[in-house]
């Protein structure tokens, strides 16, 4: 290995860790508020890279049926949920259309708009408004009821949950494989390494949401109520925020998460329905590094995978995927020795 073959695979390092920190994130994000390990944390990229490619054949994408459907779930869940409290068809109903309001107007909006082939833009917002709103369904079918369960059985649920938006994927997007356009057709000659605009819009756009992440959880009153449910559940409970809402507003903000990291890596490989499994363990390898606590040792993780992705795709390609994941194993036994076994709840 020369110096030029070690700069490109730098910048590939750079590019695919710049995607692991932001699924890396959304993970220890929805593990701190919910306490709940998002292994479907891919499944948010496959579906956002997906939607945006049948937007740009014209045809209406499969993530509409499938979140009309998840929404009706939900709806029937929170209308009975209303039914038991109140024993009044008002509430009920009230329920049930707060929760069916935004699908339904997305769905409308992505019936109409996808034969007209708007511009990249345009398709990009509408696959993301689709795919961020099955954050807060996701949660309310899955794990809303099971809030105050163990982890173990949090993690079970999540497992299933995986399964599930699996299997429906494949039913509502084919088996066929996708690869978006580029976002930018740059190419910057810098010695023996090129680099490309889409991986310049990967690596400005993750830092982007990282710095508008930190933002929210630092200016905005929202960011600061999952600070603290993520710092102290119970505390957070009795100073009046809903541990629900903080669930809901987390799977959101990772379900658009993976929605974005979709749209970056769709232009640089073929999507299929289920091409989010091995992208969101790498992220969850990450997470696992930072101990799915902390952010910055997360992003640093991140990176970490991204080398040793890259630079073990050169020396053993058939085996990249094991050395990455191995990794899990050392890094546990490193947290499990130095972790001090403190209750959940603090």
């Amino acid at each position: 290995m020369d110096l030029s073959i070690a700069g490109v695979l730098l910048v590939d390092e750079i590019t695919s860790g710049a995607i692991y920190a932001l699924l890396g994130l959304a993970i220890v994000l929805v593990f701190a508020v919910t306490r709940v390990i998002f292994i479907p944390q891919g499944e948010f990229v496959a579906y956002g890279a997906l939607t945006l490619a049948i937007l740009q054949t014209g045809a209406v994408p499969g993530t509409v049926w499938l979140l009309l459907l998840l929404a009706v779930v939900a709806a029937v869940m929170d209308a009975g949920a209303a039914w038991q409290r109140h024993r009044r068809v008002g509430p009920v109903a009230k329920a049930a259309a707060r929760t069916l309001l935004v699908p339904l107007l997305l769905s409308a909006v992505t019936v109409w708009a996808a034969p007209h082939r708007f511009a990249m833009p345009v398709q990009m917002l509408l696959a993301l408004g689709l795919v961020t709103a099955f954050g807060p369904l996701v949660y309310r079918v899955a794990f809303q009821s099971l809030a105050d369960a163990s982890t173990l059985v949090l993690l079970i649920v999540s497992v299933g949950v995986h399964f599930a938006m699996t299997g429906l994927a494949l039913v509502f997007f084919g088996a066929e494989g996708f690869r978006n356009p580029s976002f930018w057709d740059l190419r910057l000659q810098l010695g023996a390494i090129t680099l490309t605009g889409q991986a310049i819009t990967v690596v400005v756009a993750s830092a982007g949401l990282i710095v508008l992440l930190w933002l929210f959880f630092e200016r905005t009153l929202y960011g600061k109520a999952l600070r603290a449910t993520a710092v102290n559940r119970l505390g957070a409970r009795l100073m009046g925020i809903s541990a629900h809402a903080a669930g809901r507003w987390s799977f959101a903000m990772a379900a658009l998460i993976g929605a974005l990291s979709g749209l970056l890596i769709g232009p640089t490989t073929t999507v299929f329905y289920d091409s989010g499994f091995l992208i969101g363990l790498k992220g969850f390898v990450a997470a696992v590094i930072g101990g799915l606590a902390s952010y910055p040792a997360t992003a640093v993780g991140a990176l970490f995978v991204g080398i040793v992705e890259s630079f073990g795709a050169f020396w053993a390609s058939a085996f990249k995927e094991v050395i990455v994941f191995t990794l899990v194993l050392p890094i546990l036994f490193w947290l499990s020795l130095t972790d001090r076994h403190a209750d959940e709840e603090h």
